[in-house]
Parts: C-alpha cells; sequence; structure tokens
C-alpha cells in the first residue's frame, strides 16, 4: 500500500464517519478520532459489501456503495457513543 492509498483512505473515513455521524439523531458524545476510526471501518466494510453483491464498480458515482458504507457509519457511531457514555459512567 502506497501512501496516496492511505491518505485517500483516511479522507474517506472521515467523510463517511461525518456523514455517519450526521444521519444519527441527537448528539454523540465521542471523540473525533473515534468517528475517523469508525468512518475508516466502516467505508472498508462497505466496499466489500459492495464487491460481494456486486454493485462496487458501476458508471459514474457509486450511490449504493456509498450508502452501504453510510449506513454501516450511522451504525458503528449509534452503538459506539452508547457504549462510550455507558463506559464513562462508572
Amino acid at each position: 500500500m502506497e501512501i496516496t492509498g492511505i491518505i485517500s483512505g483516511l479522507i474517506i473515513g472521515i467523510v463517511i464517519g461525518a456523514l455517519g455521524r450526521l444521519v444519527v439523531p441527537g448528539r454523540q458524545r465521542i471523540p473525533i478520532w473515534l468517528t475517523i476510526l469508525i468512518g475508516v471501518v466502516a467505508a472498508l466494510i462497505g466496499t466489500a459489501i459492495a464487491a460481494a453483491l456486486g454493485v462496487a464498480d458501476t458508471g459514474g458515482i457509486d450511490w449504493i456503495e456509498l450508502l452501504i458504507q453510510v449506513a454501516l457509519a450511522a451504525l458503528g457511531v449509534s452503538l459506539t457513543a452508547g457504549m462510550y457514555v455507558k463506559r464513562r459512567r462508572e
């Protein structure tokens, strides 16, 4: 993996994480680095799911792949925010 691949993965992770966080209602009390990490993981898993479904490489923008990635990021942010708050209270 080249440095450009790592940088582009981080940028995509930031965007996917931010979109996932915007989709989840209410305020999420998790750090931004955790949102970015969730976004990167959601982007990777979403791409794998889209490839398995055969919708990863389409002409133009891959809207279905993006939707899968954002949905996974929203789920990840929601679950992590719930666990993070419980852990901080203890």
